[in-house]
């Protein structure tokens, strides 16, 4: 099983098993990073870490305060999809690999102006 990453009509299969994806809030401007596994289920959010609190990012009950960074595990059932949109804001996100290796997903995708799908395929991988 791959990730799929798909936007405005480009499909990219990458051979990674977890991914964790970060990013700015918009009006914050504080991190935000989600660490994701692939299952035959869907996308498995196994963490979220928020860097502090401001609009819309209030800590939810039970996280944990560990090296300046909220932690913790939302409560959702496997996705079949994560959809990613930019809000016409110019917005980029990192994607890192499990092994640590990262890239801005704008490097795999073109994600300007663009709705970016992420999800778990079966295609042969292939980098951009």
């Amino acid at each position: 099983m791959n990730l799929c990453v798909e936007a405005a009509g480009t499909l990219v299969a990458l051979a990674i098993q977890t991914f964790t994806l970060s990013w700015d809030h918009s009006v914050e401007k504080i991190e935000w990073s989600e660490r994701w596994r692939l299952s035959p289920q869907g996308l498995v959010l196994e963490e979220a870490v928020v860097r502090g609190t401001g609009a819309g990012m209030e800590i939810p009950q039970g996280a944990v305060l560990k090296n300046g960074a909220w932690h913790y595990r939302p409560d959702l059932p496997p996705l079949p999809e994560l959809v990613l949109s930019d809000a016409g804001r110019g917005a980029d996100w990192t994607l890192c690999d499990g092994d640590g290796r990262c890239r801005q997903l704008s490097q795999i995708v073109a994600t300007a102006g663009n709705v970016v799908r992420l999800s778990p395929c079966d295609k042969a991988a292939s980098q951009p």
